[in-house]
């Protein structure tokens, strides 16, 4: 069993856990995740390391409740325990040698960007952080980020706090001033990946985009995480959980992607929703 040394709730829907496991805070790196089972009779989902503590043994995690899994363990607190946290799997991000580097997170995703954008800041690389949210009570992180950034530009779709637009925007403004960065790394939505990715492409900037696609075991050995790549004109299959979670944006099939991505949406839903029935029971009784 692994337990719950702390909780902060950053958002009506985000949650950050500190979890003790000590073997894993003592290896992951930055871009790697964990995949844990609440119970014994749960589901394994991944969730990228957002940050670990080796001295204390502890790991970070955020995630955002959006399904079954995630809603049972947004209802443990500290003190708790699950039943298994196993890691560090993938591959850590590629930062060697990067010396200007923007990193463009969005919504949750920036909890995954935020690590690598401390370890390059550690690096003494020049970190331009550009962060968006739906609107200023989705917020998370931006004190952890303005730390880790020489510069931070935050979006917001409602204009609700810093910026009006999507992160987009002030990348294409940037780009098109002449500012010159060695990689683009960016992580969140697919759909927002896809156009970052597209912005850059007129500037010929690397870029590097963190996947998430359904997974099971992990490993590689289940084939659920596969991705379709286009490089050099053939088709390329790979899978998130050992290939990455990092890939080349310019040859990621992001319409695949999306669209594997919403097949189980729907059964999400209705479990999250079965779920929350029955802890508002479960308070009653």
């Amino acid at each position: 069993m692994y337990r719950i040394k702390d909780k902060k709730v950053l958002n009506p829907t985000v949650v950050q856990m500190q979890i003790e496991a000590p073997r894993v805070a003592a290896k992951a790196r930055p871009g790697q995740f964990i995949i844990l089972r609440v119970d014994e009779e749960g589901e394994r989902i991944p969730l990228t390391v957002a940050g670990t503590s080796p001295d204390e043994g502890t790991v970070k995690i955020i995630f955002q409740v959006v399904g079954s899994t995630t809603e049972k363990l947004a209802h443990k607190e500290s003190g708790d325990s699950i039943a298994d946290f196993v890691g560090p799997l993938g591959t850590p991000t590629h930062l060697a040698g990067l010396q200007r580097v923007c990193i463009v997170g969005g919504g949750v995703g920036c909890a995954i960007a935020l690590p690598i954008a401390e370890a390059l800041h550690g690096m003494g690389a020049h970190v331009t952080s550009i962060i968006g949210f739906r609107s200023r009570d989705l917020l998370i992180l931006e004190d952890e980020f303005r730390a880790a950034s020489n510069t931070l530009r935050i979006m917001t779709d409602d204009g609700s706090y810093g910026e009006r637009g999507n992160v987009t925007l002030p990348l294409q403004e940037m780009l098109g001033a002449g500012e010159r960065f060695d990689m683009i790394i960016t992580i969140g939505p697919l759909v927002m990946m896809k156009f970052v990715t597209l912005t850059a492409k007129p500037f010929g900037v690397p870029v590097t985009v963190s996947m998430n696609p359904i997974m099971i075991d992990g490993t590689g050995m289940c084939g659920g995480c596969r991705l379709t790549l286009h490089r050099d004109g053939q088709r390329v299959i790979k899978f998130a959980c050992v290939d990455g979670p990092d890939f080349n944006g310019y040859e990621v099939d992001f319409d695949e992607a999306m669209a594997r991505g919403r097949m189980y949406t729907s059964f999400e839903r209705h479990k999250h929703e079965e779920t929350c029935n029955l802890f508002q029971v479960e308070r009653r009784i």
